[in-house]
């Protein structure tokens, strides 16, 4: 086991998710969301994650892993064995997840019209109250191209706007979307971020 893998861990304030933090990639193809077990069929890091008790989403991006758990699960106590399972995975010869590993996924037709309905319905009613809006450039390959605009553009809570409010929105529909990507210049335009 290579022991000079090193792992960083946060418990986040929900208590019921812990976000690690590798030295070294993971999933260096973007990022990738598993809801179920079922769904990491083929994913050998993955699939010994959600084999621990109470595990019920992983979400990689890069070299950042963020493990949620169900409610009242004692995370202090598993976090350990979670960041054994990274490091012996890391260690070994076996990617942790393949570099061709795909999602069965809806036709990008189809994800565009429900994004745009959650766009439509949910987000962009919520992000009005800033001055801000959100707009559907493209679903291409399972990934999602989003540009921000108003009070969004250039906002320094952009990044946690679209990761907490806009990709949780997206997620709960379409749980297998690769990747949710911000396509925004936010230097750009001639007023960036609203203020009151």
């Amino acid at each position: 086991m290579d022991q000079d893998i090193k792992i960083m861990a946060w418990l986040q304030p929900s208590g019921s998710s812990c976000k690690f933090e590798v030295d070294r990639p993971i999933y260096p193809n973007g990022s990738i969301h598993f809801r179920s077990k079922e769904k990491a069929a083929g994913a050998p890091l993955v699939e010994k994650l959600f084999a621990l008790e109470n595990v019920h989403g992983v979400r990689i991006s890069g070299s950042e892993l963020l493990v949620a758990m169900e409610e009242g699960s004692d995370l202090k106590s598993v976090a350990k064995k979670i960041g054994e399972i990274i490091r012996e995975q890391l260690s070994s010869k076996i990617a942790p997840i393949p570099a061709d590993f795909k999602f069965p996924a809806l036709p990008d037709s189809e994800i565009r019209v429900i994004v745009q309905e959650i766009i439509d319905m949910q987000i962009n009613p919520s992000v009005a109250s800033h001055g801000g809006m959100i707009h559907l450039l493209d679903v291409k390959d399972n990934k999602i191209y989003l540009k921000m605009g108003g009070g969004c553009q250039g906002c320094g809570m952009a990044d946690m706007t679209l990761r907490q409010g806009i990709e949780t929105a997206i997620r709960e529909r379409l749980p297998d979307i690769q990747d949710i990507l911000d396509a925004t210049d936010h230097a750009g335009g001639t007023n960036p971020y609203y203020s009151k």
